[in-house]
């Protein structure tokens, strides 16, 4: 482990630093977040096969042994129905407070825990925007938030500043999660200890600070804008609000509540009590999480709404067949067909990686659809053609092998009600359709 940072820890922490010492030999925390968009708690524990310890930090959090094997090759994991999560990562999300109809802007998402989060708070309500800057980091916060199959929401792949700008006012909660120096995660990633330095400290706190200007905009009045990171360094930390508070007289420090108890450390003009600190002492890798509210009145950007795509015959066809309610508004990009209940939002000159549910795509005259179809948890109670499979078919569906299963054209394919994916039957059998980057060898 780098010195010169046990060095600054030893100073930070004087007497707890030998607890904090004994922890640097010990296994990094393990756990998940279960996903009550798709299962509740009392269902998803009675089938989860893994001993689980409810987490401090979060409701629907638990913690696990950190030798358990195969927790991502379950059909629980597999299905969306839970999210791994570093246990102390779920915090920020319930400092936020989401509740059931607001627009949530979640600023830095990737790899997409904490939107997966949101999401299940909002239960198909509202609006989530889940942002990423690097590219292939956006790719996999696309692919996690298929898997867990969320619909309300628009995934991107821009810059704070540009998006903020066309979002002005429009956000009742935005989480700022922002990259950081990583001395939380030393332990998972080997990268975080081999590239620490004061100087990466420095760079990081700059970045925490430009994004967190960004984000103020995009608040409503009285809005709610939560940062968190996963390092100890008081410099993006403390100081990164500190700083922030006095550019943004606007901007009112608020307490992040009884959860996490640990408070942070002084600095000559910040009330300490309120933020929060989650150390490997406290069950947790390490966080940090400040609560601001927004003071100003702010006039919401007029957004544009994108012009609906009337659906071919194909289409319309598929949707009667696999529905009992049809999603109220449409767009198709490139044949692709896309589903929301609210209108599509138009934002210019940003890479949009995707909005609502992905239905299929037209292939010459015909309609494909698309796994993100059948585990949307928009669409589930409304799916009409499904196939309820067995322990022994599971295992079949998710190795990608087909179903000797006597159905024809499209189905759900779903194990003790959770849609998992679909195939296509013949008549004798059902042709996989599970995607190829999911599939377990067993």
């Amino acid at each position: 482990m780098n010195e010169q940072f046990l060095n600054r820890m030893k100073e930070m922490l004087q007497d707890e630093y030998e607890a904090f010492e004994k922890t640097l030999d010990q296994p990094m925390y393990r756990g998940y977040c279960i996903n009550t968009a798709k299962i509740n708690p009392e269902e998803f524990l009675k089938e989860f096969p893994y001993k689980s310890t409810p987490s401090r930090f979060y409701e629907t959090s638990y913690t696990i042994d950190p030798s358990c094997k195969g927790v991502g090759n379950h059909w629980l994991h597999l299905s969306g129905c839970c999210y791994m999560q570093e246990p102390s990562a779920s915090s920020a999300v319930g400092v936020l407070d989401v509740q059931e109809n607001m627009w949530v802007l979640d600023l830095c998402a990737a790899p997409g825990g904490k939107s997966a989060q949101i999401a299940a708070k909002l239960n198909n309500t509202g609006f989530l925007l889940s942002n990423e800057l690097d590219p292939k980091r956006a790719n996999i916060l696309l692919s996690n938030m298929e898997r867990c199959g969320v619909s309300e929401n628009m995934i991107t792949n821009a810059s704070a500043e540009k998006l903020c700008l066309q979002l002005t006012g429009c956000f009742d909660r935005v989480l700022v999660d922002a990259p950081c120096s990583g001395e939380g995660m030393m332990k998972k990633h080997e990268n975080a200890n081999i590239e620490w330095s004061q100087e990466n400290i420095e760079t990081c706190a700059k970045r925490q600070s430009s994004i967190l200007d960004s984000a103020v905009s995009a608040l409503k009045e009285n809005g709610i804008l939560v940062y968190s990171t996963c390092t100890y360094a008081m410099e993006e930390n403390e100081q990164v609000i500190e700083a922030f508070l006095l550019r943004h007289p606007e901007m009112e420090l608020m307490d992040c509540g009884p959860s996490i108890t640990r408070i942070g450390y002084p600095t000559p003009a910040l009330d300490e009590t309120k933020v929060r600190r989650i150390m490997p002492m406290d069950g947790g890798e390490g966080h940090f999480v400040a609560k601001m509210r927004k003071k100003k009145v702010e006039i919401p950007a007029k957004l544009k709404t994108i012009k609906e795509a009337k659906l071919e015959k194909c289409v319309l066809d598929f949707l009667q067949d696999q529905l009992t309610e049809i999603p109220a508004h449409f767009i198709q990009i490139q044949n692709k067909v896309y589903a929301r209940k609210a209108p599509f939002i138009q934002l210019d000159k940003l890479n949009v990686l995707r909005e609502g549910i992905c239905v299929g795509e037209i292939i010459k005259g015909r309609f494909e659809p698309h796994h993100h179809f059948y585990i949307a948890s928009a669409l589930t109670p409304y799916l009409k053609r499904k196939v309820e499979i067995n322990g022994e078919q599971l295992r079949l569906y998710l190795s990608g092998n087909v179903l000797p299963i006597p159905e024809k054209g499209y189905v759900a394919i779903c194990y003790k009600g959770i849609p998992l994916g679909f195939g296509k039957g013949d008549g004798t059998m059902i042709k996989n359709k599970y995607p190829k980057g999911l599939r377990v060898c067993y």
